[in-house]
């Protein structure tokens, strides 16, 4: 898939490092998790500010990894640069589902699609309606201003 068709995605460049590799010198594949994790923290950032702000004025309220299903399909390499790459593509009563890739330039390494919940005092609630509209993925065929 073409990056370009994702032009609403946020995008997170990262630098590999040599603690991101494993014996072979290629990035492990847990590493990749983490690239993710930021990715989406950084999703929410832009679009709501800190979800540290969020747990607080939420009194509770925070987000979890319900589902996660990955494809690797290319290595990254100590000291390449990749871009994490974060879109909504879905939105549920009390959960997101985001797609995600990583990329060394046009060169598509890693996909995931990933479920979170939204969850207070241990039990999911509906997403917050401004998050809701924030995240929401724009319509097929919808036109958007230049």
């Amino acid at each position: 898939m073409d990056p370009t068709d994702h032009a609403d995605a946020h995008r997170l460049p990262v630098r590999i490092y040599y603690e991101d590799t494993d014996f072979s010198g290629f990035v492990y594949h847990a590493s990749y998790l983490r690239f993710m994790e930021r990715g989406r923290t950084e999703l929410l950032r832009s679009l709501a500010g800190d979800q540290s702000d969020m747990h607080a004025e939420g009194a509770g309220l925070v987000f979890v990894v319900r589902k996660m299903s990955l494809d690797f399909l290319k290595p990254a390499r100590m000291d390449d640069w990749i871009d994490v790459l974060t879109w909504s593509s879905a939105l549920r009563g009390a959960s997101m589902h985001l797609a995600q890739e990583v990329r060394r330039g046009e060169e598509l390494l890693v996909r995931a699609e990933v479920v979170v919940a939204c969850v207070k005092n241990g039990r999911a609630i509906r997403l917050p309606d401004a998050l809701r509209r924030a995240l929401a993925p724009p319509q097929r065929g919808e036109e958007t201003d230049p």
